[in-house]
């Protein structure tokens, strides 16, 4: 056993017995850890209310070494996420974000350039501006950061290139976009027009600001909704839960 200490989000709380909880959390040094927190329901319980979904804490765990649960000792909270007023939706794209992380990542897996992603995300979320150009580009690093980031510049049939100005298909179970000359009726309803599949390479680069200047046509956001769920579910092997929440 070995004690690690880390900056820490809470992606899942679960209770336990009467006063402890199960706590997942995605750290920055560990990547995802599953961990006992004893006491953590009590009012005056040793994590001072440090333990809410989605707060930001840095925190100290047991590391245990049969595979069982890691035991939570200390949680120190650093801020926590809140939504403007009472948006619902904001409130719902940060559950997203959690459930993302939940199910897309391995447990003591990190992914450092993940974590800052998920807080800038949560702090665009809880800034009150749009979010969705910056939960589509967290879904395009999730993507990235797991190995499932769908093929953006050649053709996944032939291979070719795929041209500037050209449309494209995205054939969500090959993973990634196919030429007009490749494409086959079966696929015209994910049809992604060229100014959207240049979109999508925008977004899917290491700029972690971008999503805050760019500005985008209902159509393009449609045509980028639309692949992304796609995408995240295959990878999923399910539709997540919030998505169906989330009024976008």
């Amino acid at each position: 056993m070995s004690t690690e200490k880390s900056d820490a989000l809470v992606i899942r709380l679960a209770d336990f017995s009467e006063s402890s909880r199960v706590v997942t959390l995605f750290t920055r040094e560990q990547g995802k850890v599953a961990a006992l927190a004893k006491g953590a329901k009590r009012l005056r319980g040793p994590f001072e209310a440090a333990l809410d979904l989605l707060s930001f804490c840095r925190v100290v765990f047991i590391r245990k070494s049969s595979g069982g649960l890691d035991l939570l000792t200390e949680a120190q909270l650093t801020r926590r996420f809140a939504p403007p007023g009472r948006d619902l939706n904001a409130l719902y794209g940060g559950y997203y974000v959690a459930e993302l992380l939940d199910g897309l990542t391995e447990e003591h897996d990190p992914h450092p350039d993940l974590f800052d992603a998920a807080l800038r995300t949560l702090d665009a979320i809880a800034s009150g501006s749009d979010p969705r150009l910056p939960i589509l580009q967290f879904e395009l690093t999730v993507l990235k950061e797991v190995g499932r980031l769908p093929e953006l510049d050649a053709c996944c049939a032939c291979h070719q290139p795929l041209e500037l100005g050209a449309a494209a298909r995205f054939w969500v179970s090959q993973g990634g976009l196919i030429c007009p000359a490749c494409s086959r009726p079966e696929y015209q309803h994910s049809e992604i027009q060229p100014g959207t599949v240049a979109l999508l390479r925008a977004l899917a680069d290491d700029d972690s600001t971008l999503a805050q200047r760019l500005s985008i046509t209902p159509r393009q956001y449609q045509e980028l909704r639309r692949t992304l769920t796609s995408a995240i579910s295959h990878t999923l092997e399910r539709r997540p839960k919030m998505l169906a929440l989330l009024k976008f």
